[in-house]
């Protein structure tokens, strides 16, 4: 069955110039760079985009830029979490009118969270008030809770309209639970926690969702195809690469100002992030470049061996 949210959908990067200003042109090329190499989806305006740092119209604008340029050739999901079930709905509304279709929805954050079911009539208001596809995004260490596994399930029934999930929790188990009840139907399950993606993929996830595609596209789309084709040696070997790549994050004290300079090694965009978060090192700098040069370094022997 083929799903419309499935593969390698990158929590793409914002990238800004000198004032903060989003660079539209590296920005845009960057976005080309992901869909020449295969990426089979955006995922605009995330954690990773540093969504929640952009002003309200810089995230529009970026929203817009996205859906512009890559025209319909990707799914592209749009993050619209905030602060209540208002706001959300505000972001919605705005991304309608710039011809968006898909929302990735959080749990509303700053606030105490009281129970689950609060959750659930998040998604129930939003759906009575808007039009567009929802993907559940559980990320609890950005919202403060963990959904459940019943709790997905309970939002994934409220209407055909919610299409995926996004699991980002590190909860593998639940994540099972709610892959082996959805495995076989039109809603999509894909694994946030880039170490654990690639098992998941093997046990029939539909795609993952990982911060350094952009960086190392082809890698990634191969590492995919390698789990979904079920071939457990090959799989073996981009895990144990992917899992290598993924110390990059780990190199400097901030993983988003790790993720835009790997990611500026391919010539799109500057490594800048948003102020006041800490910036990367020189010295963190080489080291993330000579890590870089021997991911891709591997990355071709492998793809040249297979």
């Amino acid at each position: 069955m083929k799903k419309t949210y499935q593969g390698i959908i990158p929590p793409i990067i914002s990238p800004i110039d000198e004032k903060e200003n989003i660079d539209d042109e590296g920005y845009s090329a960057l976005l080309e760079y992901c869909i020449e190499n295969g990426l089979h989806g955006i995922f605009v305006a995330g954690t990773n985009g540093e969504t929640m740092a952009l002003t309200q119209k810089q995230r529009e604008h970026i929203i817009d830029l996205t859906l512009k340029q890559v025209k319909g050739r990707v799914p592209v999901i749009a993050g619209v979490m905030d602060t209540s079930t208002r706001r959300v709905i505000e972001n919605i509304k705005e991304l309608e009118s710039l011809g968006g279709t898909c929302a990735a929805v959080t749990s509303i954050f700053y606030d105490r969270h009281t129970s689950q079911d609060e959750t659930i009539r998040h998604f129930e208001k939003i759906l009575t008030e808007t039009d567009v596809d929802l993907v559940i995004y559980n990320i609890p260490s950005f919202t403060g809770i963990r959904l459940t596994a019943e709790t997905v399930m309970k939002i994934a029934v409220l209407d055909d309209r919610v299409v995926a999930y996004k699991d980002s929790s590190g909860a593998y188990g639940d994540f099972m639970k709610v892959l082996s009840k959805y495995e076989d139907t039109p809603f999509s399950v894909m694994q946030g926690v880039t170490p654990q993606a690639l098992s998941a993929v093997l046990m029939g996830a539909d795609g993952f969702v990982p911060a350094l595609a952009p960086a190392f596209p082809k890698m990634f789309v191969s590492a995919y195809e390698a789990a979904r084709d079920k071939n457990v040696e090959l799989t073996k070997q981009y895990n144990r690469l992917i899992m290598e790549s993924s110390k990059i994050l780990g190199m400097t004290a901030n993983a988003t100002a790790a993720a835009k300079f790997a990611i500026s090694l391919r010539g799109f965009n500057d490594k800048r992030v948003i102020f006041p978060q800490d910036t990367i090192l020189r010295e963190e700098e080489e080291n993330i470049r000579k890590k870089f040069e021997e991911i891709e370094a591997a990355y071709q022997a492998i793809a040249a061996s297979n």
